[in-house]
């Protein structure tokens, strides 16, 4: 038996995989010292970068996502490919799917989004000194960019008209970290 925590897994196995994600089950001795099974599900790493232009205005994404059955207004967002980093990846992702270059990029930390079952960090960034280029975006993606003034989108946030945790995370860290700096 392994030691997980508080709580002793007796065997793991994948019930299901594909190539965004695995989903495994544990046989576990739970910490009340019952037996039961856990279920986690892995996903990608994620980065996340919230841009912002020299007047003040942050640059996210509408899309509609299978998942939650909406569109949603979130961060430029990506995952983290293997033997790829997490600023690679922003970099990336900000330039396929905004046209965007940054020439200043600050790293705002990691949230799980989801502690409970859920294994996937995201990381974030703050992307200033942009210009613009020309988007490449995925086949799997029907993505339209706005841009909307930074406090706005902040207000967003706070009304709960921007739910995805890793863009609400980034947008109260870029906040705090443009506060800091004036």
């Amino acid at each position: 038996m392994k030691k997980h925590g508080p709580w002793k897994i007796k065997n793991s196995k994948v019930v299901y995989k594909n190539p965004w994600i695995s989903v495994r089950e544990d046989s576990v001795i739970r910490p009340d010292g019952k037996p039961g099974i856990f279920g986690v599900v892995t996903m990608l790493p994620g980065s996340s970068v919230i841009p912002i232009d020299k007047n003040g205005n942050v640059y996210l994404t509408k899309e509609y996502h299978y998942g939650v059955r909406r569109v949603t207004i979130e961060a430029i967002s990506g995952g983290v490919e293997k033997r790829k980093n997490k600023l690679s990846t922003a970099k990336r992702e900000l330039k396929e799917e905004a046209g965007l270059v940054a020439k200043k990029w600050t790293y705002l930390g990691v949230v799980d989004p989801f502690t409970t079952v859920v294994q996937s960090p995201n990381y974030m960034y703050l992307a200033q000194g942009l210009s613009q280029g020309k988007t490449e975006p995925e086949g799997t993606e029907s993505i339209r960019i706005i841009k909307v003034p930074f406090k706005k989108a902040l207000q967003w946030v706070k009304e709960s008209k921007i739910t995805h945790s890793a863009t609400c995370v980034a947008m109260l860290k870029s906040e705090r970290y443009l506060r800091g700096r004036k």
